[in-house]
């Protein structure tokens, strides 16, 4: 029995196995849900009929309605309904918050991004973050009863209740302050998940990942961190630590959980210090600001710079150490890194590529660039959101419809 028809309840499988099909379908008829699901005429027709009922399908006009009638009786045609609901997939991190409403489909209805201020309170954040989900469903012009499927991506290992264990400095519990609890009555499925973890979804859905059964996500802007799939299965572990970025601290070479961001300004400032990057050059007087931003270094990196070459390159050797202790750990055959760094990170891949052969025993993983962007997580947390509301909720509400008439 498929997750769809156990939502449906027993002896409903035929019911369960129409609506599945319905999701990718599109249009279609019973001609062709009955060869999709293996059932005779009969009960496809009688499954169908079952879920128009409920408003879960909806019939369209036959085709001499349509005016493509040619000959013979016109088939019925059904497609999914289109007024089911909306889902939310939001991705709250350290200093921002993307919140995006979509159908349970592939159409995007609000999306929108803002920086928060990461010094919050847990109370005030969560506030905060309650108060965007509000405002962008005040804009898609629908209410919280459509609410079909919520996920939130915090960048915090989440248990399956979607809590996140204590953290010496308190960072897990402010990035993902009670929001489970905060969210359970918004929606019939509430999902908090690892921002790494929905990061691997988003790549593995549309990315860098799809077709691909082994592979980790790796978000490496500001902090490393790691989404794993391992034979087509997203790891999660006991605490949803796996892929947690601690261990870096201990890796010779690496030596911190923070990403490449920080990397690139610790190179700069490095080979300023050093003399091997003349504190007049372009690149030498980002080592005067407070903060190197790590875009020009990348960019001039890609035009030739020899000093942005050299601080990438340095930065690559970091990379593959950490590929190389992914790889040994999981053995995947894509380390895709991810995050808004990954738009122009070509210059450190490419550097990594070459070391990293030497940092495990097994086959080097192939190293790629996401072209998913900012928008990692929240394309994940959509992707997330959709699928809950295809394999429970919507389930859901077509077997309280049903009990309803009957």
């Amino acid at each position: 029995m498929t997750e769809v028809s156990a939502g449906l309840g027993t002896g409903r499988a035929s019911v369960g196995a129409v609506l599945d099909f319905a999701w990718a379908a599109g249009e279609f008829t019973a001609t062709d849900a009955m060869a999709s699901a293996s059932m005779t005429r009969s009960t496809a027709i009688d499954a169908i009929d079952t879920l128009v009922s409920a408003g879960v399908l909806r019939e369209l006009p036959n085709a001499r309605a349509a005016g493509s009638y040619r000959a013979g009786r016109p088939a019925r045609r059904f497609v999914l309904a289109s007024d089911l609901g909306v889902v939310i997939g939001v991705d709250a991190g350290d200093n921002h918050i993307a919140v995006t409403v979509a159908d349970p489909l592939d159409r995007t209805l609000v999306h929108h991004r803002t920086d928060l201020d990461s010094t919050q309170s847990p109370a005030v954040r969560r506030a905060t973050i309650l108060r965007h989900l509000q405002l962008a469903l005040d804009e898609a012009g629908v209410t919280r009863e459509s609410l079909l499927a919520v996920c939130v991506g915090v960048a915090a290992p989440v248990n399956r209740a979607g809590i996140s264990p204590p953290h010496p400095d308190g960072f897990w519990e402010r990035t993902n302050p009670g929001l489970a609890e905060a969210l359970e009555e918004w929606a019939p499925v509430v999902e908090i998940k690892n921002d790494a973890q929905l990061a691997a979804i988003a790549e593995g859905t549309v990315g860098a990942a799809v077709g691909c059964r082994d592979y980790v996500a790796l978000l490496a802007g500001e902090r490393f961190g790691g989404g794993v799939v391992v034979d087509g299965h997203v790891l999660h572990g006991a605490h949803g630590g796996v892929g947690e970025s601690i261990v870096f601290g201990h890796i010779i070479g690496v030596g911190s959980a923070f990403g490449l961001s920080y990397a690139l300004q610790d190179q700069v400032r490095a080979g300023v210090e050093s003399g091997e990057i003349h504190s007049d050059s372009a690149i030498g007087r980002l080592a005067a600001t407070d903060r190197v931003d790590p875009r020009i270094v990348l960019i001039a990196a890609a035009s030739g710079d020899a000093d942005a070459l050299l601080a990438t390159s340095r930065v690559g050797a970091t990379l593959a150490r950490v590929v190389g202790v992914l790889g040994s750990m999981y053995d995947p055959s894509r380390v895709i890194v991810c995050g808004a760094v990954a738009e122009s990170v070509d210059p450190v891949i490419a550097a990594a590529r070459e070391v990293v052969p030497a940092e495990l025993h097994p086959p080097a993983p192939e190293i790629l660039a996401s072209t998913l962007g900012a928008e990692v997580v929240s394309i994940g947390a959509v992707a997330t959101a959709r699928r809950a509301a295809r394999e429970v909720a919507v389930p859901l509400l077509a077997e309280r419809r049903l009990s309803a008439a009957s």
